[in-house]
């Protein structure tokens, strides 16, 4: 019987091309032409203030930290039920990280939580749309604007997912997104700053460009370029945006086969659920689904762990996900030792299963028979 992994990266034909293209320009630094292409999609579609590609989310998030202007000890409030990239970019500029809890529902930021949280020093709110399901961001947007904060959506997983008809990632002042070859539509490595608040245009993208007014000088702006700011290297290569390229132009045909497969696993699922032997995803009426993953959530860490080598024992690879940040060797002994239940919840029991574009339904009912099994 032939093995489901966990995740196959999905190529639409047209990579190698581009990437040819982009060599025979002789333009491989970044910034170029494909660069070029994928920020101005995104702009144009979408309406973004300004776009910037980025070797990684990663980067894109510590391009967002840096444009807060966060001091030594101010306080950035992040879900603990995330990826490390979250919290680390603000801990490299010298911010405390106050974890929140994930919702009972989801594993979102809990938004009725995070006004207890603030204080004098809070600057930042980071929402993780999980699996591409919003945050309540007209709870999160409304808190941040009482109190004069700085929202940085970390939409990694969030492409083309909406809030109220909002795309994700337009609705904070800056936002985030990942093209890592777990994602919907990807560049191998790769990620992207959304930038709302026109405010952090300019500075922006001289801290991408190494903290030089670089990009003004090949726009032909200034006679010369110097070093103005802070900053790294973080645009990408033409390789890499040549890659994305050509998964933007099938991101329509992607979408559409992910969600389809994501609704099979629902479909085939829901009886489990409706005996309350595992737990679905929910989606909000708020939020839309973009088919990014699909997971459930077992009864207990044991449960999880009979499950995934049950699975494994038939030839299928799931997978748990993050563990709770509060509680990480690094940052455990900086956390205030509030108990964060529902983070810790999805920590042990919820398990992810195997979403590429090439998964067939047949697939899909195999894995599920599998399951189905195990719990009868």
């Amino acid at each position: 019987m032939n093995e489901i992994t966990f995740n196959k990266p999905y190529l639409t034909g047209k990579e190698t091309a581009y990437i040819c293209e982009a060599v025979r320009m002789m333009q491989l630094s970044g910034n170029g032409e494909f660069t070029k292409r994928c920020q101005s999609f995104f702009e144009k579609k979408y309406g973004f203030k300004k776009c910037l590609l980025t070797t990684s989310c990663t980067d894109a998030l510590e391009m967002a930290a840096m444009l807060c202007n966060l001091q030594k000890g101010d306080e950035v409030i992040v879900p603990s039920y995330t990826f490390v990239s979250s919290a680390l970019a603000f801990v490299r500029e010298g911010a405390k990280i106050v974890f929140a809890d994930s919702m009972s529902e989801n594993p979102n930021i809990d938004a009725n939580q995070i006004e207890a949280l603030i204080t004098p020093r809070t600057k930042v709110i980071v929402p993780v749309h999980y699996a591409g399901v919003a945050c309540d961001m007209d709870a999160i947007m409304n808190i941040a604007e009482k109190h004069n904060l700085i929202v940085v959506e970390d939409a990694a997983q969030a492409i083309d997912s909406y809030y109220k008809g909002r795309l994700l990632g337009t609705i904070g002042h800056l936002s985030t997104f990942s093209f890592h070859e777990t994602k919907n539509i990807i560049s191998g490595e790769g990620g992207m700053l959304c930038i709302n608040d026109e405010r952090f245009t300019a500075r922006a993208e001289i801290i991408w460009e190494k903290g030089t007014n670089r990009a003004k000088f090949f726009r032909g702006e200034i006679d010369k370029y110097n070093w103005v700011d802070t900053g790294s290297s973080f645009l990408p290569s033409e390789i890499i945006a040549a890659f994305l390229w050509a998964q933007i132009e099938s991101m329509e045909k992607i979408q559409q086969k992910r969600k389809s497969l994501w609704e099979k696993y629902y479909e085939l699922l829901s009886p489990l659920a409706e005996k309350q032997k595992i737990k679905l995803p929910q989606i909000p009426d708020y939020a839309t689904n973009n088919g990014h993953l699909f997971y459930l959530v077992c009864n207990s860490l044991q449960e999880r762990t009979m499950l995934i080598n049950e699975l494994k024992k038939h030839d299928i690879l799931a997978v748990f996900h993050y563990q709770s940040l509060h509680k990480s060797d690094y940052y455990s002994a900086s956390h205030d030792g509030r108990i964060l239940l529902n983070s810790d919840r999805y920590t042990d029991c919820l398990v992810r299963l195997p979403m590429y574009y090439e998964l067939q339904n047949s697939d899909i009912e195999r894995i599920c028979n599998v399951i189905a099994e195990l719990y009868r």
